[in-house]
């Protein structure tokens, strides 16, 4: 497992995972390793755990956590957060959002992104107050246009800031490497 500075385009740190050893059990060693201090950490759903939200925040990092349909209730209730924003056209929700489109090596990505920071949604989806430091939530929806090839795909976090060009500077960052 490694931790990677995408600005630097290096390895931070790696850590090696016994076999019958997982990333969720190495992800906090991983991270004390490093000063978080003013970076944004992104992992994939495997991470995505109240106790490494916890102690991101408590290395005074922020975070963008990816969030995948086994996940279950939450996973659930922020799509259908996005789903009913969208239909209201965003009336009624505090958000931001942002557009890219790129153009390379024979295709085209259009990604958009929102972030909600409303503060009565984020209470509602964590009620419990189990996700330290949460501030919001974010959407990416990337088509890329490959020939007559065109695919389409959603994807949710949980952020810890509320900034929508943070968080697409950190996802696009993240899935470029």
């Amino acid at each position: 497992m490694s931790a990677w500075a995408v600005e630097n385009r290096l390895v931070l740190a790696q850590l090696a995972t016994e076999e019958k050893s997982n990333e969720i059990t190495a992800i906090p060693l991983l991270l004390r390793q490093l000063v978080l201090v003013g970076c944004i950490v992104t992992i994939d759903a495997m991470g995505t755990q109240t106790k490494i939200a916890h102690q991101i925040i408590e290395q005074e990092g922020d975070y963008a956590l990816a969030l995948k349909d086994k996940q279950g209730n939450l996973y659930d209730e922020v799509k259908a957060t996005f789903t009913m924003a969208e239909q209201e056209a965003f009336a009624t929700v505090e958000y931001e959002s942002d557009r890219t489109v790129e153009k390379a090596h024979g295709r085209l990505e259009i990604r958009e992104y929102w972030t909600i920071s409303d503060q009565a949604i984020v209470e509602y989806l964590d009620s419990e107050k189990r996700w330290k430091g949460l501030r919001g939530i974010g959407m990416v929806r990337a088509e890329r246009r490959i020939e007559q090839e065109i695919t389409k795909e959603s994807r949710y976090f949980l952020l810890s800031f509320s900034s929508v060009k943070t968080f697409a500077y950190a996802v696009r960052s993240r899935l470029s490497h």
